[in-house]
């Protein structure tokens, strides 16, 4: 539809990265391995930790809700992209791309709301370890929890209402594989980018305060373990809160590259590379970071493999016992009946 001199968008067409039909379901193909290996090791990562009870504390708590944070993060951009790239297909609908930046902002927040709280988490278990169960309380880490994933559905809620409530116009096509939000604001209404831009201002402050708790708390933690007499009791002590800083440099790395990078003058390759770096890497190390620097959930991971293997193996063999019992009864009845005639 026309509106005076502009066309009015109803959907987006999203860049594809080969026109070669072979390079095409290659780049499917490739994304697809992407992400069923980052969902299988958030899952496996998630599983283990709800099904060892000796993993029943907040710390890990916080990390199977990142898992599946994770998972949510990569399942918003990737499925879609491996189906058009299987299809030949680079349109998406309007209400496709406001689901996209919904979900994406949503993870993405309530991601970030997770990692303050898993900072805090260490803080008080290295600095206050006496006080540790009186403060965080299973009750607490639930309300945590809550208010993170609370956080992150407002935030996106404003952000994607905000953007999609006035028509677009002007060029449709999104030089990414995914509807991408600075591509998105750039066919915006006026009025809606000036809104957007104080909500980025405003919403930046709040992340710049919560940067500083993080670096103050990080700061506390690694005071405290330089204090730690024993080299053994400061390796413990670093063990601990160090995967949590390493997925949270990732992350800030992650998001600094998102905000920060210039989308105009970019090739097909910059585009994918620089969307790579922060959609479907992080999802993808994280749960390498824990299951390989963490002895307790590789352990609990390994015997919940071997529990699910040795079981399987247990009621196959019981059914073919079974099936070679009912036949021995049915060759048995054959002979009777053999000899009654």
């Amino acid at each position: 539809s026309r509106m005076g001199n502009f066309s009015i968008i109803t959907e987006f067409l999203l860049m594809e990265f080969s026109s070669s039909r072979e390079l095409q379901v290659l780049h499917a193909v490739l994304f697809l391995l992407i992400y069923l290996a980052a969902v299988l090791g958030n899952f496996l990562t998630c599983a283990a930790i709800i099904t060892d009870p000796h993993l029943h504390c907040p710390m890990y708590f916080f990390l199977s809700n990142l898992s599946l944070l994770d998972i949510g993060t990569i399942s918003v951009t990737l499925p879609k992209f491996i189906v058009n790239s299987l299809r030949g297909v680079q349109s998406l609908s309007l209400l496709g791309c406001a689901a996209q930046i919904f979900f994406f902002l949503f993870f993405g927040t309530t991601e970030f709301a997770l990692l303050v709280a898993m900072s805090y988490d260490r803080f008080v278990a290295i600095c206050q370890p006496l006080h540790y169960s009186i403060i965080m309380t299973p009750a607490r880490c639930l309300w945590v929890a809550a208010g993170s994933w609370l956080s992150g559905l407002l935030y996106s809620a404003v952000h994607t209402g905000n953007m999609f409530r006035l028509p677009f116009s002007g060029s449709n096509v999104i030089h990414q594989f995914f509807c991408d939000i600075p591509h998105v604001l750039k066919v915006s209404a006026y009025d809606v980018f000036n809104t957007e831009f104080l909500l980025i201002v405003a919403s930046s402050s709040l992340l710049l305060f919560c940067f500083v708790f993080l670096i103050a708390s990080y700061a506390r933690i690694f005071s405290s373990v330089l204090k730690i007499p024993s080299v053994a009791g400061r390796y413990k002590a670093i063990s601990t809160c160090s995967p949590q800083l390493m997925i949270l440099m990732l992350f800030l790395i992650s998001a600094m590259i998102a905000v920060l990078r210039n989308i105009s003058d970019t090739s097909p390759i910059q585009n994918l590379l620089v969307a790579m770096a922060y959609t479907t890497i992080p999802p993808l190390l994280n749960p390498l970071i824990y299951s390989l620097r963490n002895q307790k959930v590789s352990a609990a991971m390994g015997k919940m493999i071997k529990r699910v293997f040795f079981l399987e193996k247990g009621i196959l063999f019981h059914e073919n016992i079974k099936t070679l019992k009912n036949m021995y009864l049915a060759c048995k009845m054959c002979k009777v009946t053999h000899k009654v005639a």
